[in-house]
């Protein structure tokens, strides 16, 4: 299909299929079957947008000086400033050895990602066509494989900093015996103690049951709350354009409407970028802590 007939075709699709145009992934099929399948877009986005953001950084840092500071320096020192803050509140360990710079490296990647959502959906929609591809999702935080990851990378991290502060045997004696019951509880040194040693089997099962559903939660609600935020404001953003399709009077209000969706939509991509990395500080900072 050439170009000409891809514009013609997008003219004609009715608003559903507008929507689900837009919101179509440039997938593809890994190995002979159809069960995994890879979206190029995502990975291309996420890809391109990390290596933009922390090669800016690098150059601003590599340029610093120690007097008066450019507009570049004095804005990447407040983040820097900014971020560092929001850690020392959470953490209490050495945050500057990987804390400080992760929270940094996800504010910073997150927040980027979102702020592909202020693309022209219809602008980049005809340059991507004019590539020669059918769909690409622009906003890699929309796709719920992007924001699983991410929650699933903080996730892995989070364990492997418990096992590392608490031990292999503590970190599943953690698991086991909070938060009912501690190590000192179950020694029958006394009435009380005789008691939990004969419940602890009971004890252990409600105590993993309660930390499984912790650490099945922890990612789930880390993932859906970016990835639903992200996705409405691309939906609605979407739903603005069609009105202005309508005529004068739908574009007038959709231009007005759309402007101030931009204006409030701001708000959203900063702040769903920094709930993204305090969560990923809490709960780093819990593995480092004993229940």
């Amino acid at each position: 299909m050439t170009t000409e007939h891809t514009q013609q075709a997008e003219h004609a699709l009715t608003p559903s299929s507008y929507i689900q145009h837009h919101l179509g992934f440039n997938a593809q099929s890994v190995g002979d079957t159809s069960f995994w399948t890879l979206h190029v877009d995502t990975l291309a986005m996420s890809v391109i947008l990390g290596l933009v953001v922390m090669g800016l950084v690098w150059l601003v840092a590599r340029g610093a000086t120690s007097g008066v500071p450019s507009k570049g320096q004095a804005f990447v020192e407040l983040v820097f400033g900014f971020i560092d803050d929001q850690v020392k509140n959470i953490f209490h360990g050495d945050r500057h050895k990987f804390i400080a710079p992760t929270a940094l490296t996800v504010f910073l990647w997150v927040f980027a990602m979102n702020a592909m959502d202020f693309l022209p959906v219809d602008i980049f929609a005809k340059g991507i066509h004019a590539l020669g591809f059918e769909h690409w999702r622009a906003v890699p935080t929309s796709d719920i494989n992007t924001t699983f990851a991410l929650a699933l990378a903080v996730w892995f991290l989070m364990i492997f900093f418990s096992i590392k502060a608490k031990g292999l045997g503590g970190w599943i004696h953690e698991l086991f015996c909070a938060p009912f019951g501690s190590a000192k509880f179950f020694k029958p040194k006394s009435f009380l103690g005789f008691v939990g040693l004969v419940l602890s089997p009971l004890l252990f099962v409600a105590n993993f049951a309660f930390n499984l559903i912790e650490y099945v939660s922890k990612p789930l609600s880390h993932s859906l709350r970016l990835f639903g935020n992200m996705y409405a404001g691309e939906v609605i953003f979407l739903l603005l354009g069609l009105w202005a399709a309508t005529g004068v009077t739908g574009a007038i209000a959709g231009a007005i409407l759309g402007a101030g969706w931009s204006i409030f939509h701001i708000l959203i991509v900063a702040l769903q970028a920094f709930i993204f990395m305090m969560l990923t500080v809490v709960y780093l900072a819990m593995a480092h802590e004993s229940h």
